[in-house]
């Protein structure tokens, strides 16, 4: 059953592309200037999805990382959130035409029910913090450390440090003039690493990749016990 909150409606948040008028062009944008098969792939290979595992997908989209894991098993309990209505329906859409069972919450993290009273033992999220403010970006961070499950995983695939001149270059003119520097540049200065490792145990970055707007850095974290 689809979920929807008014608070999506009252909270501001940034579109896909940094522009509502663009949300159309999101999946064709992404496909050509991010290297999409690469770091998606990479982040549906480590999820490594199981029949029993219960998944929320943080900042969903229009749903191409959900199905691409629905693919992989077709059997495990996914859960798309995501605060912007258009891209929402351009997901349940996609999910639709393949007969993908996902479910779907127009919202955010914090106004979500938890999944058949069980906590997610795997949450992923791709390409969604840099187009959040520093604050919001730890709050996420917490909040998805206290709904996953001990032992569970996060994976995270977005812009993080852009070690190299040229990556700072290209994603200071494609990714930064859309989305603005306020809330992207945190990123561009290490500052979502910090955060995966200062409150999940075990993080890594597991790969990067080098793309037209950037590098995409994908990192894992571990939530291996209850800290008070």
């Amino acid at each position: 059953m689809d979920q929807s909150s008014p608070i999506a409606q009252s909270r501001e948040f940034t579109p896909p592309l940094g522009k509502a008028w663009l949300t159309p062009l999101y999946d064709t944008a992404i496909r050509l200037l991010t290297s999409e098969k690469r770091w998606r792939s990479a982040l549906v290979t480590f999820a490594n999805l199981q029949p029993q595992d219960r998944l929320i997908d943080v900042g969903s989209g229009t749903g191409s990382l959900l199905l691409d894991l629905h693919k992989t098993c077709s059997d495990a309990n996914l859960l798309g959130v995501e605060p912007d209505l258009q891209a929402l329906r351009i997901a349940r859409r996609k999910a639709s035409n393949i007969g993908a069972s996902i479910r779907w919450h127009n919202g955010f993290l914090d106004d979500l029910e938890t999944m058949d009273d069980k906590p997610p033992n795997k949450i992923v999220s791709s390409l969604v913090f840099h187009q959040v403010p520093a604050e919001q970006k730890a709050r996420i961070i917490e909040q998805m450390w206290h709904l996953l499950e001990t032992g569970g995983t996060v994976l995270i695939a977005d812009y993080m440090q852009q070690e190299k001149p040229l990556m700072r270059r290209l994603f200071r003119a494609t990714v930064q003039r859309l989305d603005g520097l306020a809330d992207t540049q945190p990123n561009a200065d290490g500052t979502m690493e910090q955060l995966i490792s200062a409150r999940f145990e075990a993080s890594e970055k597991l790969t990067e990749f080098h793309t037209a707007t950037g590098t995409i850095s994908l990192w894992r974290g571990i939530k291996k016990e209850t800290h008070i």
